[in-house]
């Protein structure tokens, strides 16, 4: 189940007929010469755009080469008009770039004032209401552009894949889960349908799935991605199994008009007692699929998950920010050997959930906390089924995209990493990084009232993510402000 898009890009330039149409002509052919050089695909329309009636057949163009996303080009100061309408007509994200000049010994004929026909561009996408991707600085030679088209793929393939997404959730949202109780009139906004089950459903289904034909093939193969060492109760991947198949094919049978899929499932207690194992294993399996699964019915946190992995084009995960590092594991562990103090960390844990890819070691086991709620010191039974261990260290953003309790959209992004460190407990935990982080956890986390699961993806991507919330209009994207930058509220005397 192929679960996010594939961007196939098409390329339209645009000449203010004032102008030498060949200048944008030439320009477009350096660019798309420039792109390919670089590894890049993308299908260059012929038909140069002055006038309504070649934008039509420009977009006809695109759209009959099976283009997605458009690139367009502004190769001189180019028709405002015209090439804002692409953006009206094309069914897909656009980005508006523009073509700088190129010598100093062709500035008469040579001169395309793209410079200042970006600026009426802008202004002309906002009369009209219409979204469009621009780069933070949209000019550049035909090299610094393809750089830009490079770094729209991810964000083009984020909007896709939301403009035909469907969240499925299973049970109600938990009563002492607050947090995960946000409203879901802000997903209808962003173009994001939604289908709300019963637990019972869910139970149903699992149930017709016993003795599917399927299962032993299927726990083979997770006993091979486990190994010897992971894989410490082979009894359970059966019931594993049929879980996994009952959840992709639920995902079949119910995306209906959508593409897309991302789950958001009750998962403690009553899940337990019923199904007889915690789903956290095949939570992380199907996360690795490019399949999030949200813990506690977290439909923003499974909405996060994958636009981190559309973004990324990788698996996620959706951590809680969870506890504070110990002041003796600071010390012994981390002050001297690394850049940050003790208020830029945290350890971020969720009970097994993060797919094995993303894990130092991966190893089946019992989860701890429901062991004590549910099976109270007998041997674990009905609590098998988290997958645990350390998360490997390396570069991460942490960030959300969140309704809050007065159906607004809001977002955070944070940069850091997670760092070679042991973080001696259980679950799927790291020690996280990020700079600044203390006063990122009061004056946003805290300040704007987020929940406390985040979802996290394995890299550098906040650019992107910012262009993509960005786009969907979020009114406000918070970050982690370096020292000397006071947040709105943040007190100056503090």
């Amino acid at each position: 189940m192929n679960n996010i898009p594939i961007v196939k890009l098409g390329l339209i330039t645009v000449s203010r007929d004032c102008f030498v149409i060949s200048l944008s002509e030439r320009r477009r052919s350096a660019l798309a010469k420039a792109y390919t050089d670089a590894g890049g695909q993308i299908f260059e329309a012929k038909t140069t755009v002055e006038n309504e009636n070649d934008m039509l057949r420009a977009a006809n163009e695109v759209r009959a080469a099976g283009c997605n996303a458009l690139v367009v080009l502004l190769g001189n100061f180019g028709p405002e008009t015209p090439e804002t309408l692409l953006a009206k007509h094309f069914d897909g994200p656009v980005m508006y770039i523009a073509a700088a000049e190129e010598s100093g010994d062709d500035l008469i004929n040579g001169r395309g004032d793209a410079y200042c026909g970006m600026l009426n561009c802008s202004y002309n996408l906002g009369l009209r209401k219409l979204k469009a991707v621009i780069p933070p600085y949209p000019v550049g030679t035909a090299g610094e552009l393809a750089v830009m088209i490079h770094e729209f793929i991810p964000v083009a393939r984020a909007l896709l894949g939301l403009s035909s997404l469907k969240v499925i959730t299973f049970g109600p949202r938990p009563q002492d889960f607050f947090a995960c109780n946000a409203p879901i009139k802000p997903l209808y906004d962003i173009g994001v349908e939604i289908q709300e089950n019963s637990e019972l459903d869910l139970l149903v289904a699992f149930k017709a799935h016993e003795g599917d034909s399927r299962i032993p093939a299927l726990a083979e193969e997770m006993a091979g991605e486990l190994g010897a060492c992971g894989n410490t109760f082979p009894d359970l991947l059966p019931k594993l199994a049929q879980y996994e198949l009952t959840l992709l094919d639920w995902a079949k049978a119910n995306k209906g008009a959508r593409e897309y899929v991302v789950f958001a499932n009750k998962c403690w207690p009553a899940f337990q007692s019923q199904f007889e194992f915690v789903p956290c294993y095949v939570n992380s399996r199907l996360a690795a699929k490019l399949i999030p699964v949200a813990c506690e019915v977290d439909i923003y946190g499974a909405l996060s998950e994958y636009i981190g992995s559309c973004v990324s084009g990788e698996s996620v995960t959706l951590l809680d920010i969870n506890n504070t590092v110990p002041n003796d594991v600071y010390a012994s562990d981390i002050q001297g050997k690394f850049d940050y103090a003790h208020q830029d960390l945290f350890m971020g844990f969720h009970c097994g959930n993060t797919p094995k890819e993303r894990l130092a070691e991966g190893t089946v086991k019992h989860q701890l906390i429901m062991h004590r709620l549910l099976e109270n010191g007998k041997p674990p039974n009905i609590t098998r089924g988290t997958l645990e261990g350390d998360i490997a260290s390396g570069d991460i953003t942490l960030f959300r995209l969140h309704g809050s309790a007065d159906a607004a959209l809001q977002a955070y992004i944070a940069q850091g990493e997670v760092l070679p460190v042991a973080t001696r407990s259980f679950g799927g935990i790291g020690v996280f990084a990020i700079p600044e982080m203390g006063r990122f956890y009061r004056h946003v986390l805290i300040g704007s009232r987020y929940p406390h699961h985040g979802a996290v993806a394995f890299g550098h991507h906040g650019k992107a993510l910012h262009t993509v919330f960005d786009y969907l209009g979020m009114p406000n994207i918070s970050f982690n402000q370096p020292k000397g930058m006071l947040y709105p509220r943040e007190n100056p005397f503090a």
